[in-house]
């Protein structure tokens, strides 16, 4: 049996202090931790710097998301992959595009494939994920496989996990920043949960300062976005997983005091 901690969006500065101060604390808890990077950079894409401090918080894996090329030095980091196991996303439209979309590790003896795809629905084009990800699980030395859905949809993501559902061991949503409540397990053994939640400032508009999301809905102009302050959450999903299969799934929420 396998426990792993997956942990939502770092958002910035203040997500990468929570995750640094309090992810140590909860390590010594499971096998196998993996951490979405997605908006860890200042809140878009991940740099260098980003990627070190998750990692030596105690993730094992990285995944990303539509912001995966924000920044450059991104490229150098997938190429080096014995340094930094990252993951991104696996349908990305370019057959071209640096780095993977899936990887399997090995641990206690069994193994573990961690997948991470893009939606499409209000979102930018890429290939077809439930075909893309139909045609991963043809391969047959992938483990126990769990993926990173990052999609703007509920529909979507939903679907993605029906659509799979007793072919993997776990479907959990990133990029809208909030917590679901629809944290189950489907018929067929794969834990779902619609939305992780992400980690960062908690007074905040999913992340940013308040002004200028509000700024940008009022006057319906672009306006700048910062990374909000103040104390940050962590938000999880403990999943324990046994013959690609999940046994139990729970949500986890850490909050700074104010």
């Amino acid at each position: 049996m396998l426990r792993v901690l997956f942990v939502g969006d770092v958002y910035g500065q203040p997500g990468r202090r929570v995750l640094s101060a309090h992810l140590p604390t909860l390590r010594p808890q499971f096998d196998f931790v993996i951490v979405n990077g997605e908006n860890a950079a200042g809140g878009f894409g991940l740099h260098r710097e980003a990627a070190e401090a998750i990692l030596r918080a105690g993730a094992d894996c990285i995944t990303l998301g539509n912001h995966a090329w924000h920044h450059k030095d991104v490229y150098a980091l997938m190429l080096d992959e014995e340094r930094y196991p990252i993951v991104r996303p696996l349908n990305s439209s370019d057959p071209g595009t640096p780095g993977v979309g899936w990887r399997t590790f090995t641990l206690k003896g069994e193994r573990l494939t961690v997948v991470n795809l893009l939606g499409r629905v209000f979102m930018e084009p890429v290939a077809n994920p439930f075909l893309t990800l139909d045609d991963l699980l043809g391969r047959p030395d992938l483990g126990n496989v769990f993926v990173d859905f990052h999609a703007e949809a509920t529909s979507e993501k939903a679907a993605l996990a029906w659509h799979v559902d007793g072919r993997v061991a776990a479907v959990i949503g990133t990029h809208t920043h909030v917590p679901t409540a629809d944290t189950r397990i489907l018929p067929g053994g794969t834990a779902f949960q619609t939305d992780v939640g992400f980690t960062g400032p908690v007074n905040s508009i999913i992340g940013a300062a308040p002004e200028g999301p509000i700024q940008k809905f009022l006057t319906e102009r672009p306006h700048r976005f910062t990374v909000a302050g103040g104390p940050a959450e962590l938000n999880g999903v403990i999943v324990q997983i046994e013959g690609n299969r999940a046994l139990s799934v729970e949500r986890y929420r850490y909050a700074e005091e104010a």
